[in-house]
């Protein structure tokens, strides 16, 4: 007996947005191991590797973070648009970047899905994960985003995290519960 495939299983870009060190990468990681765990086709395009090789070469500065931005929702949007959910934990500090990769997004009719982690600076500054609040207090560091550069929270996310009061798993579990909702797990 042969069976007929299921349907194409429906793509998404989830956009994990927050300042260093709120747990984006975390939440991620736990998100994409539960919906693999399930069958499901995940992506996670982690801000740090895309520096390295897709974005290699930008700086820091207003126009090189937006290129950055693009350049990683581009990616995210094809990959969501072909079945695969994407998880995309980058900070992404400025709202009009991110307006413009949901509107690709809608104008492909693929779904999107905004999540402020909205972990206070100084709980991020006490986990400072790759020393970078550190070296910023110290003077060998300046741009920091949320410290001495702008982070532009967003003004309608889909879910907002408060990651100081409560676990990864638990903010992982509020982000698929968003997607169960939308039809998309």
């Amino acid at each position: 007996m042969t069976t007929k495939p299921g349907p194409r299983a429906r793509g998404a870009t989830v956009w994990l947005t927050g300042l260093p060190s709120a747990g984006k990468t975390t939440i991620a990681r736990h998100l994409g191991e539960r919906l693999e765990a399930e069958g499901r086709r995940v992506e996670i395009l982690d801000g740090d590797e895309i520096r390295r090789f897709l974005s290699a070469g930008l700086g820091f500065s207003r126009a090189d973070r937006n290129t950055n931005v693009q350049r990683i929702g581009l990616v995210s949007e094809v990959l969501a648009r072909n079945g695969v959910l994407s998880v995309v934990p980058v900070i992404a500090p400025y709202a009009d970047s991110r307006e413009a990769v949901r509107k690709r997004h809608e104008a492909s009719a693929t779904p999107y899905v905004e999540v402020h982690v909205a972990t206070p600076v100084d709980v991020c500054s006490e986990r400072d994960v790759k020393g970078l609040y550190a070296r910023q207090a110290a003077g060998r560091l300046t741009g920091l985003t949320g410290v001495d550069d702008p982070y532009e929270p967003p003004a309608d996310p889909d879910l907002v995290l408060a990651t100081q009061s409560q676990t990864p798993e638990e903010s992982a579990d509020a982000v698929y519960a968003v997607l169960a909702e939308r039809g998309l797990v």
